[in-house]
C-alpha cells in the first residue's frame, strides 16, 4: 500500500505532500472557474475536482498526473444543462464513466499512440494558448455571478488600468520567485512559496486587488450520495447518451495525450487502459456525488511535476487538501489574490509551450508544420477533441496522398515475348489511380504478367482494382496472369481469380482489410 501511495525515499513523500498543496491552491479559482462556464453552482466544480483528483490518483495509470474539473468538460456540458438541468448532467457524467471504463478493459487506450507527434506538438501549443487567453478574464470586471460585464455598447469592461497595474506587478513577482527560487534551494515547491508571499504581501500592504472569495465562497460539506433524479426512460436516455459519449471521448483524448505529456517530463512510462478505467471509475463516483466530471489537467499535472510531486500521493494530496479547504480552511484560501494565481499559470504556459517548435519549421516536412499549426489553431477556436481527431485525419490523408504516389512498375519481356510488370509499392484505396494508370492494355501484347512479389494489397479498393485492371485486359482480348497474391486475395477475387498462377511456396500470407460479404454485394 505504501508503494501504491509513494515511492520509499521520506524526500518524496515530503515533495508530493507540498507539490499537491501547491496544486491544491491553483485548483481552486479553476474548478470555480469551470463551475460558471457549465452554468452550475462553484461546488459542483469543487466536488468533481475532489472527488475525481483523489480516485484517479488511486485508482489511474499515471503517478503524479491531476485530474479535476476542466474547460474542455465545461463547453460540452454547457448546452445540456441550459436544457434540460443539473440532474441531466449528473446521468451523463455517470454514463460517461461507464464508457470510459469499457473502453479501458477492451485494451482500447493503446490506440492513443496512433496520434502522431505534430499533432502531439500541436495539441500542446493550442492548450498553453487557451490557458494564456484563460487568463484574460481575470482583467474584466464581473457580477456576483461571474458574468463579466459590458458597457452601453456592448463592449467588455476592463479593470482600471491603476488596478490592472497592481495585478501586473503581483503576477510580475510571482513569476520571479517560481523562475529564481529553485536556483537557490529545492527545498520546497518555488509555486508555493510564491503563492505564500504574493498572499502575505497583498495583505500587509493593503492592496485593493481581487481575490479567491470575490470569485465566489468555497465553503461547503461534504458531498452526499445522490441519484441522479432524472426519468428512468428510453427519452431521457436518448437526452443524455450523445453528451456522455461526448464526456468521455473528449475526457480521455485530454487524459491521454496528458499522460503522454508526463511520460516525457518525467522519463517514466504510464498505463494508458489502466487510465481509462481510472478515469472511468472517477466520473462515475463524482456524477453520484454531484459533481461535473472532469479529466486529467495539463496544467495542473506541469505545476505538480514542476514542484517535485512524482508518486500518486501528490495527486492524493491535492484531493484531500482542497476537501479541507472546502470545509474548514475557505476564509483562509479565500484570501488569495487571483493575480497571483495568474502568475502562476503564465509560468505554466510557458513550460507547456514547445518553444522548440519554432526551431523545426524548415526542418521538418512542410506537412507536419501544417498539421501542428492546424492542431494549435482548432484547440484554441473550437475543441481539443475535434483538433486532435482532425490533426489524426489530416496526418493519415497527408500519409495516405505520400504512400498513393509509392507504387510504381518495372517491365522486362519474358522469354515467351509477353510483358512483365512488376510492381513494387503498396496497392490500397489512395494508389489504385496510380495503379491503372502504370498499365496499357490496348498496346500491350496478348500475354501480360503482373506480379504482386514486391506489393502488397491492403484492402478493398485494391481487390476492387485488380478486378478492373484483369476486365479491362479481357476486354482487348488479351490473356492476364497475375503472380504472388496471398490466399486471402485470392479468394476475394472474382473477375481476376481464375487469373491468378498460384506457387504455394512463394506466395505471400497476409490478411487484407476487406470485408467478403460486402464485396460480393
Amino acid at each position: 500500500m505504501f508503494d501504491l501511495i509513494s515511492r520509499h525515499a521520506p524526500q518524496n513523500i515530503k515533495n508530493d505532500i507540498l507539490a499537491g498543496l501547491t496544486v491544491a491552491l491553483a485548483l481552486v479559482p479553476e474548478a470555480v472557474a469551470f463551475a460558471f462556464a457549465a452554468n452550475v453552482m462553484p461546488l459542483v466544480g469543487l466536488y468533481a475536482a475532489f472527488i475525481m483528483g483523489l480516485l484517479a490518483a488511486i485508482i489511474g495509470g499515471r503517478a503524479g498526473m491531476i485530474t479535476g474539473a476542466t474547460g474542455a468538460i465545461a463547453v460540452v456540458i454547457v448546452n445540456l444543462v441550459d436544457s434540460h438541468g443539473v440532474e441531466y448532467l449528473f446521468a451523463a457524467v455517470v454514463l460517461a464513466g461507464f464508457i470510459q471504463i469499457t473502453i479501458g478493459i477492451l485494451r482500447m487506450g493503446k490506440f492513443i499512440r496512433l496520434v502522431p507527434h505534430p499533432v502531439f506538438l500541436g495539441f500542446v501549443n493550442g492548450l498553453a494558448l487557451v490557458i494564456l487567453i484563460a487568463q484574460l478574464s481575470q482583467f474584466k470586471q464581473k457580477d456576483a455571478a461571474g458574468k463579466v460585464l459590458l458597457d452601453a455598447d456592448g463592449n467588455i469592461e476592463w479593470l482600471s488600468m491603476d488596478t490592472i497595474g497592481l495585478m501586473m506587478l503581483i503576477i510580475a513577482l510571482t513569476m520571479a520567485i517560481i523562475h529564481f527560487l529553485p536556483k537557490l534551494t529545492k527545498a520546497v515547491p518555488s509555486t508555493l512559496v510564491a503563492i505564500i508571499v504574493g498572499t502575505l504581501l497583498t495583505i500587509l500592504l493593503g492592496l485593493n486587488i481581487q481575490n479567491v472569495g470575490d470569485i465566489s465562497s468555497i465553503k461547503g460539506a461534504l458531498p452526499d450520495f445522490h441519484i441522479p433524479a432524472i426519468p428512468l426512460d428510453f427519452e431521457a436516455f436518448k437526452v443524455v447518451l450523445p453528451y456522455a459519449v461526448t464526456i468521455a471521448l473528449v475526457g480521455l483524448i485530454e487524459s491521454l495525450l496528458t499522460l503522454n505529456l508526463i511520460d516525457e517530463l518525467t522519463e517514466t512510462r504510464g498505463q494508458p487502459n489502466r487510465e481509462c478505467i481510472g478515469q472511468g471509475v472517477a466520473n462515475t463516483v463524482t456524477g453520484f456525488f454531484g459533481g461535473m466530471g472532469g479529466c486529467a489537467m495539463v496544467g495542473q499535472s506541469i505545476i505538480n511535476i514542476k514542484s517535485g510531486g512524482r508518486g500518486r500521493l501528490s495527486g492524493i494530496s491535492a484531493a484531500l487538501f482542497l476537501l479541507s479547504f472546502i470545509l474548514v480552511g475557505s476564509s483562509l484560501i479565500e484570501q488569495i489574490p487571483v493575480a497571483v494565481l495568474v502568475g502562476v499559470m503564465f509560468m505554466v504556459v510557458i513550460g507547456t509551450f514547445e518553444w522548440s517548435s519554432f526551431r523545426l519549421i524548415g526542418k521538418i516536412p512542410p506537412a507536419d508544420t501544417v498539421v501542428g499549426i492546424s492542431v494549435a489553431l482548432i484547440t484554441v477556436f473550437f475543441d481539443l477533441a475535434v483538433a486532435v481527431i482532425a490533426g489524426v485525419i489530416i496526418s493519415a490523408l497527408i500519409f495516405a496522398w505520400q504512400h498513393a504516389k509509392q507504387i510504381f512498375a518495372t517491365t522486362r519481356t519474358n522469354r515467351m515475348g509477353g510483358k512483365v510488370y512488376e510492381l513494387n509499392g503498396p496497392l490500397f484505396f489512395a494508389s489504385v489511380q496510380n495503379f491503372q494508370e502504370i498499365f496499357d492494355p490496348k498496346n500491350d501484347p496478348d500475354d501480360v504478367v503482373v506480379d504482386f512479389r514486391n506489393s502488397r494489397v491492403a484492402d478493398h479498393s485494391a481487390i476492387q482494382a485488380i478486378d478492373k485492371l484483369a476486365e479491362r485486359y479481357l476486354k482487348e482480348h488479351k490473356r492476364l496472369h497475375i503472380k504472388h497474391l496471398s490466399p486471402e486475395c485470392q479468394q476475394l477475387l472474382k473477375t481476376a481469380g481464375d487469373l491468378v498462377e498460384v506457387n504455394v511456396v512463394e506466395d505471400p500470407t497476409y490478411h487484407v482489410a476487406a470485408d467478403r460479404e460486402a464485396f460480393d454485394k
